[in-house]
């Protein structure tokens, strides 16, 4: 039974991934990083929105990106903008120059949780 609702999670975390993914206007080669650096059978297998165990990587990467996703859509008045500003180039730290979205496809856990810190505290401020 817990084996099934582990299945279920993932397949909800998956299919949030991907709706984000697709206001965001993601590349095949960004969703891939955003998720760890998953090769594109790896992506290709999770776009079909399997019920499926995710890695605790896995998840905690999408955590992140809802939490991001989360923070912009109650930052910005439209979802046009909250989506914009994840492409929108800022020198601000820990982006230096970058987009939020380029920042995040570099891969690295860490690359999302400074991202996610920073939405958090631009929100909460």
């Amino acid at each position: 039974m817990a084996l099934d609702d582990e299945k279920a999670k993932g397949h909800v975390a998956l299919k949030g991934f991907f709706g984000i993914c697709r206001e965001w206007d993601c590349t095949q080669e960004e969703m891939m990083q955003l998720l760890g650096g998953v090769s594109r059978s790896t992506l290709a297998k999770y776009q079909m929105l399997p019920h499926v165990n995710l890695s605790r990587d896995t998840v905690e990467r999408i955590s992140h990106i809802l939490g991001i996703y989360k923070s912009l859509r109650a930052m910005y008045p439209t979802a046009e903008r909250a989506n914009l500003r994840m492409r929108l180039e800022t020198s601000e730290v820990p982006f230096a120059g970058t987009s939020a979205l380029d920042f995040m496809a570099r891969g690295s856990m860490k690359h999302l949780m400074e991202a996610r810190r920073y939405f958090d505290e631009k929100r909460a401020g």
